[in-house]
């Protein structure tokens, strides 16, 4: 039986760099992978390729270019359901590489099958033969998967999973989507963003209550602008499909409503993937939907047992999972590197419009009773702005008065995603309004937002209309 310092279970982002970290500092490393390539979610079924099809959905469409230029681009042929998964596809194949070559790199032996422990320090993978391996230290990595509730049969035709829902033989017609989270509210936005009919179904009265409420209304706004009709307050009591691919799934409410559609995307959760881990032949607890607890370092109750990414829960965001996988190596070998996740980091949705944020929003600051103000800059009155026909979309920052540090910034708007990035190290280094409107930004760029937002909030705090500076 061959023994490691480190077995990884998972080849997922948190999986991968840990396995890479270890390895880079000589540690003899095995990563057991369930799938026949590396990658996890992030690569193969959520992160890049939504990310992917939002960007094929805006080229194909010509969205954010109608007019701007005096004329609508138009494609020489219609676009085909293999046209839309193309680049998806090609991301794809080429993160694999890329993952395989960097594992190579760092002499990290690469298992193929599924991994569950033997006991607190051997793990068997199944295959044939099955294999035995074992290790001083053993990181859980293995990710999440798909929340199935009882009530829906999902057959990766019609009824689909935010896994299936990247293998469509064919573009739906019209689309329910439940669930307006984060992969709801994405899903939801790019394939309306292609013409397809598009509900969207949410319990509660309104999406991604993380975000700053003002950012997720004009959200909303620009959701149902863009087509999509959007639900609150509403429960899916049953589904209807008539196995007959002609006829449309019906889907009944429980306000009594039913909806007729082509096809269903569900997105309401997801589950951490212990099934096939035997935690209980080691003592490991984890919880009703799978996740496993840790400790502030990533540490099980078993202390040479660690965890880490979308199988620990919240945050659940592969740019986290990355780095918890690296602290949790750090951690238990004494390496040189940080010590643990940095405590300000980004949000980013992939919308149409895009949406980011780090920090506090303006709700928090409420509720912890502090004094606070905002400020805002349009995209539409920066230069850059005017020049890319931008028509929505703002940058907000929520300050503490009388200090006029910056607690939170929030964008809503093309290259939101990007732009944030300067937004977490102003707030990481308390940077205060005045800081912020001093700097010098590029002319045109849309990072004058910033500037542009930190005057509104100076001119806010001191009773005075804004002009134009």
């Amino acid at each position: 039986m061959k023994h490691y310092d480190l077995i990884v279970l998972g080849g997922g982002p948190a999986g991968e760099k840990a396995a890479v970290k270890a390895g880079y500092h000589g540690k003899r490393v095995a990563l057991v992978e369930r799938y026949s390539e590396p990658g996890g979610s992030t690569v193969h079924n959520g992160t890049l390729p939504s990310k992917a099809l939002k960007e094929t959905a805006l080229y194909l469409s010509g969205k954010t270019e109608r007019g701007v230029y005096g004329v609508d681009r138009e494609l020489s042929k219609a676009f085909t359901i293999d046209d839309f998964f193309f680049r998806k596809n090609q991301v794809t194949k080429s993160e694999v590489s890329t993952i395989n070559i960097n594992l190579e790199a760092h002499l990290v032996d690469l298992y193929q099958g599924r991994g569950g422990f033997e006991d607190e320090h051997t793990i068997r993978i199944t295959g044939e033969p099955d294999i035995l391996i074992s290790a001083d230290f053993i990181l859980i990595a293995t990710g999440s998967f798909p929340f199935h509730p009882t009530y829906l049969k999902f057959d990766a035709k019609r009824i689909h999973d935010s896994n299936t829902i990247l293998k469509l033989a064919r573009f739906p017609q019209s689309l329910v989507v439940i669930g307006a989270g984060v992969i709801g509210c994405e899903y939801a936005t790019i394939f309306s963003t292609i013409g397809t009919k598009v509900t969207l179904i949410e319990g509660r009265d309104s999406v991604l209550p993380f975000l700053d409420k003002e950012v997720t209304t004009e959200l909303v706004r620009q959701i149902r602008e863009g087509g999509v009709e959007v639900l609150f307050n509403t429960a899916v009591e049953s589904v209807e499909d008539p196995n007959d691919e002609s006829l449309p799934l019906q889907v009944h409410l429980k306000s009594g409503r039913v909806l007729e559609t082509d096809m269903l995307l569900f997105a309401a959760g997801r589950a951490g993937r212990t099934d096939a881990l035997h935690l209980s032949k080691i003592g490991l607890e984890k919880s009703d939907r799978g996740l496993v607890p840790v400790n502030e370092r990533y540490q099980t109750k078993i202390p040479h047992i660690y965890a880490a990414g979308d199988v620990i829960g919240f945050p659940s965001l592969a740019s986290t999972s990355m780095d918890q996988g690296r602290v949790a190596v750090t951690q238990m070998f004494q390496l040189e590197g940080y010590e643990s996740l940095a405590h300000v980091f980004p949000y980013g949705i992939y919308t149409v419009p895009e949406v980011s944020m780090v920090g506090m929003t303006e709700e928090e600051a409420q509720r912890k009773g502090l004094p606070f103000g905002v400020g805002r800059a349009h995209h539409a009155q920066m230069p850059r702005g005017k020049i890319q026909g931008a028509k929505d979309g703002f940058l907000k920052l929520v300050y503490e008065q009388g200090s006029h540090r910056i607690l939170g910034v929030h964008i809503i708007g093309h290259l939101a995603s990007e732009l944030i990035h300067f937004g977490v190290l102003i707030v990481e280094a308390g940077k205060t309004l005045e800081d912020v409107s001093s700097m010098v930004f590029n002319c045109p760029s849309l990072h004058e937002l910033y500037k542009y937002a930190a005057y509104d909030g100076l001119a806010e705090e001191r009773g005075k209309k804004l002009r134009v500076l």
